[in-house]
């Protein structure tokens, strides 16, 4: 099964210039926890929940004044859309993410997988058990930084 089978086309995106609040309004909006940052077009990072938890207001930033390009997670790892599922499980487990922008062959920011793609939209097929065997991976217990 192809990545493009699965994902959230679409994806919806924020400018790197913007400010945080922004980003977090709009988050809450679409009830998800990353947006993919884009810069005249281009895929040039991810903002996260937990980037404006750790980097904006542990750190006493302002969300009102801070802009999402000096908070986010610029190098964003990804897949092409014409990649398979379990290729694009591979790489979640061995990066420990949940959400992967996915990109055209051009570099086109074409859609967002999220573990929850992989599980719904993978179920009663052959890749259905690749979700959990992610989750599994990603949700490796660690110790606290101390």
């Amino acid at each position: 099964m192809m990545i493009r089978d699965v994902m959230t086309p679409n994806a919806e995106v924020i400018d790197a210039h913007a400010i945080v609040r922004d980003a977090a309004l709009k988050m809450r909006e679409l009830d998800v926890g990353a947006l993919p940052v884009c810069d005249g077009g281009k895929l040039s990072g991810l903002i996260t929940d937990r980037d404006i938890a750790v980097r904006l207001v542990a750190e006493g930033h302002d969300a009102t004044s801070t802009k999402i390009r000096e908070i986010m997670t610029p190098d964003v790892t990804y897949c092409f859309d014409d990649q398979t599922v379990e290729e694009a499980a591979t790489v979640m487990e061995a990066h420990q993410i949940r959400r992967l922008p996915i990109l055209d062959r051009n570099k086109q920011l074409v859609g967002m997988l999220s573990l929850g793609d992989l599980s719904v939209r993978t179920a009663g097929t052959e890749d259905e058990d690749l979700a959990e065997e992610a989750l599994q991976e990603i949700s490796e217990p660690a110790e606290p930084h101390r």
